[in-house]
């Protein structure tokens, strides 16, 4: 069985365009160059990750621009035409992103770059999808002989890491993105995988995210650029990268028990640097400075996942940095059908998740799988405040309404 190829370079600190050029072309020289998937005439869609502000290169939140131009001059000089486009979370306005970032240049110098929230969207079946038949995605997604995935590397609240494949959740309508999060993240973004078939990951792990990524994680220079055409080994490779074993990554695990690649160390041929070299432990989302409040219980269930885990605890640190700790009060958070705590009253329980069971579900559950964390928030507040949004320009409210309208 032939080994999948993933390629680490390394640059300098603080790397400029032209060395960035040549570290992306490096990368893709190391796994046999890019001819192989890339025609003259081709339609590529570049997709970086433009998740919410704050867009300053030493944030390591969004793909530095660099990255997707130099992808671009290297598709253009092949024949095809690049396209650089994303949509950001929910409730995020993408075009605030664009122009409030490098990427603003990027059009001025001529280059396509374009916000799919303002393009139609069509609905793509799955390959066998376990959670949805079809996904709801945009037009241009459907168009594009190929697409590419460029990832920023961070840690992340809800599913351990983001990389290649999490990355494609930008391809979807803010409705399907909210979707996924009710039946089922783990398993509807692998639906998704298998109906884009991006043929290629370039990994911006130049500045990353540590901590509670994948919007206020600790910025962690890493100078590296990470590239291969099997999305599942080049997150397997990243998992590695930041000091997770692959099996601790859940999105990776299941795309490859899909059979979508390749997640086994030992089948995958790490070229340019070697891990060892460069690898580095990064804090994980649950260790990143937790939440204490006197009179308040978080009770995780033994079937509780990273997901759930991960969520309510990024749901506390909003609350913390929104000002908002005060209505922890007497609260109690139940995950992953742990059992009610004597003396606690009904009406001050908060449920999370899918995997609590349905007969357990107090009337402040919330539903999803993780769900989102300002959902959380809501459900311990209640009527008592306003959510304050930590990176959306909408109110949750607005938010709820305009993804309804979406794909209707």
């Amino acid at each position: 069985m032939r080994k999948a190829k993933v390629s680490i370079i390394k640059t300098k600190q603080n790397p400029g365009y032209a060395e960035i050029y040549e570290a992306v072309k490096r990368a893709l020289d190391l796994i046999g160059g890019i001819g192989d998937i890339i025609k003259s005439g081709d339609l590529v869609l570049i997709n970086p990750s433009w998740v919410a502000p704050p867009v300053e290169r030493e944030a390591g939140c969004i793909t530095i621009p660099e990255v997707p131009r130099a992808i671009a001059d290297i598709v253009r000089d092949l024949g095809a035409r690049p396209v650089i486009a994303e949509s950001s979370a929910v409730g995020v306005d993408t075009e605030k992103v664009i122009q409030t970032s490098g990427y603003k240049d990027l059009r001025e110098m001529g280059y396509e770059v374009i916000n799919l929230k303002k393009t139609p969207h069509v609905d793509i079946p799955t390959d066998n999808g376990k959670i949805f038949d079809t996904v709801e995605c945009w037009e241009l997604v459907q168009q594009a002989d190929v697409i590419i995935s460029v990832p920023k590397l961070k840690t992340h609240d809800q599913t351990e890491m983001t990389c290649a494949i999490k990355n494609l959740k930008g391809l979807l309508t803010d409705k399907w993105k909210r979707l996924e999060h009710q039946e089922g993240l783990f398993e509807s973004v692998i639906d998704l995988l298998g109906a884009v078939k991006p043929k290629l990951a370039v990994v911006d792990a130049i500045v990353c995210q540590e901590g509670v990524g994948p919007v206020f994680g600790k910025p962690v220079e890493m100078d590296l650029i990470v590239a291969g055409k099997d999305l599942v080994a080049v997150d397997s490779t990243c998992a590695q990268l930041i000091g997770y074993d692959p099996s601790e990554t859940l999105l990776t695990v299941n795309a490859a028990a899909r059979g979508l690649g390749v997640m086994d160390p030992g089948q995958i041929e790490i070229l340019g640097e070697t891990l060892d070299r460069v690898k580095r432990r990064f804090l994980r989302a649950i260790e990143d400075d937790p939440v204490q409040v006197e009179d308040f219980q978080l009770i995780h269930g033994e079937v509780t996942c990273t997901g759930c885990r991960n969520t309510v605890m990024s749901a506390l640190i909003d609350m913390r940095n929104a000002g908002q700790l005060e209505y922890l009060h007497g609260i109690t958070v139940l995950t992953g059908g742990a059992p009610f705590p004597e003396g606690v009253p009904l009406e001050n329980i908060v449920t999370v998740g899918k995997c609590m069971p349905k007969e357990c579900r107090t009337q402040r559950h919330v539903k999803g799988c993780p769900p989102n964390n300002a959902y959380v928030v809501k459900a311990i507040i209640g009527d008592r405040a306003e959510v304050k949004r930590m990176y959306a320009d909408d109110t949750l409210e607005k938010t709820d309404s305009e993804a309804g309208k979406l794909g209707s």
